[in-house]
């Protein structure tokens, strides 16, 4: 049996930045093929050629078929793949990392692992989304506190700016359907944003489930990073969607965010946001965290935190 493929691996130094790409693509009903170094949704409608190296997250929705090569230049790509329900509402699985370095994983497990450091990331994130407030000396129960009292206000704020009437937030999960166009709206752009942020979050080597505001979740750093932009960017676009009309209320509010998203240049916010708060008081390593310097360096621990070269042979400085 012949080889699938005899193409080199890209290397880091030849893959599109994360700020660079686009911030996602929705497929459904189609599928996913590749031919050279693209990949190609085919349908009733034709064939639609789509560069993979300028891709940040594919959502394979419901329908989709993709073949091996597909995922394999995807992969190579160091784009983020992952299958999710109709109107892209519901997550179903995904990976791929860009990053080779382990030093935000590492950064991230660090702070994480103790529980003042833990509590001073999760008052970073609450001191990006809110600026105007010092959550300086605030206990997990008054972060969550002020953050829910500012989130209704958010709501309120902008259903009188779009005059959408809002009767609180309702969603049941599973069923899109449930909720009223404004409710519908804000679950499409949530689940947008989480999938912005797990291809984020995976492309800079962080481990998914190690949360400083949510926990005990596969995702829920992944959710702590989405927050950080939900009464900025994603709730304002899914109550103008909302007030435009109730009609394809899902795939409006995705095309609406997806133009957002790239106007603000949301990925590289979040690639610095992510390092803001993981790096905070240390010193940076541009090597360590960049994917087009150094990237495939290897370590080894030695004694008081001191980590060396590793592919040498140490058997002749260690005394018997």
């Amino acid at each position: 049996m012949s080889a699938v493929s005899q193409r080199r691996t890209a290397s880091p130094r030849e893959l599109t930045r994360v700020a660079e790409r686009i911030s996602f693509i929705y497929l459904e009903r189609c599928t996913v093929h590749r031919e050279d170094n693209a990949i190609t949704a085919e349908d009733a409608e034709g064939t639609t050629h789509i560069p993979s190296a300028t891709i940040g997250t594919l959502l394979l929705g419901p329908g989709t078929r993709i073949t091996h090569q597909a995922i394999s230049v995807l992969g190579e790509s160091g784009a983020a793949v992952a299958w999710v329900g109709e109107q892209g509402v519901r997550y179903y699985a995904g990976g791929r990392s860009l990053n080779r370095s382990a030093a935000l994983l590492e950064a991230q497990a660090t702070r994480w692992a103790n529980r003042r450091t833990r509590l001073e990331v999760a008052r970073g994130m609450y001191r990006l989304r809110f600026p105007d407030e010092d959550p300086s000396g605030l206990s997990r129960q008054e972060l969550l506190g002020r953050e829910g009292h500012r989130l209704k206000n958010c709501y309120r704020r902008e259903a009188q700016r779009t005059g959408v009437s809002w009767r609180g937030r309702q969603y049941v999960p599973g069923d899109f359907s449930a909720g009223d166009p404004p409710n519908q709206a804000v679950t499409a752009a949530a689940q947008c944003m989480y999938g912005i942020a797990h291809a984020v979050v995976a492309a800079m080597g962080c481990s998914p489930g190690l949360g400083f505001v949510h926990s005990g979740h596969e995702l829920s750093f992944v959710l702590d990073v989405a927050d950080l932009y939900k009464t900025e960017i994603g709730i304002p676009v899914a109550f103008d969607v909302a007030a435009e009309s109730g009609e394809d209320v899902g795939s409006r509010t995705r095309r609406a965010l997806r133009d957002r998203i790239n106007k603000v240049r949301l990925l590289d916010r979040c690639v610095e946001d992510i390092k803001g708060l993981l790096l905070s008081g240390q010193t940076r390593d541009p090597a360590a965290t960049d994917t087009s310097e150094n990237p495939d360096r290897v370590m080894l621990q030695s004694d008081r935190d001191v980590a060396v070269p590793a592919g040498r042979n140490y058997a002749e400085e260690v005394s018997w």
